[in-house]
């Protein structure tokens, strides 16, 4: 390779990872955060608010009484009357199984995410989601 091109490699290499790098001040974690979600809750759920899937918008769900989201017609009975309030405590078992947090839920197949970490990061996603 000639010198000319190994340097304009170079320089290729270090712009994309500028690029790819967060911005300074930046949460390193808000991508695999954002992974996390999109990797375990993205095929039936989104962030944004009133954007229904399969399952209902999560956007804003921190605090949220369960069952009650707008717009969204189909939650199971169990869901409706199960009284929860989305924090963290209560949203980590459920992504951890949530048949044991509220029995008969729409959620099937999805049967939990097991991996503790991978959980906290949902978590942050979630709350980090103002639902806009």
């Amino acid at each position: 390779m000639s010198r000319a091109k190994g340097v304009m490699l170079a320089g290729g290499l270090v712009l994309a990872c500028a690029l790819a790098a967060p911005a300074p001040g930046a949460d390193a974690n808000t991508g695999s955060n954002q992974a996390a979600f999109n990797n375990n809750c993205r095929t039936c759920h989104s962030l944004k608010k009133g954007d229904n899937r399969l399952g209902p918008s999560l956007g804003g769900i921190v605090g949220a009484k369960a069952g009650t989201r707008p717009g969204y017609p189909n939650y199971s009975g169990s869901m409706k009357n199960s009284n929860i309030v989305w924090d963290e405590e209560t949203l980590d078992r459920f992504i951890a199984n949530p048949e044991d947090v509220v029995p008969n839920n729409n959620m099937k197949p999805f049967k939990g995410v097991p991996d503790p970490e991978v959980r906290k990061r949902i978590i942050e996603a979630l709350k980090a989601s103002s639902g806009d």
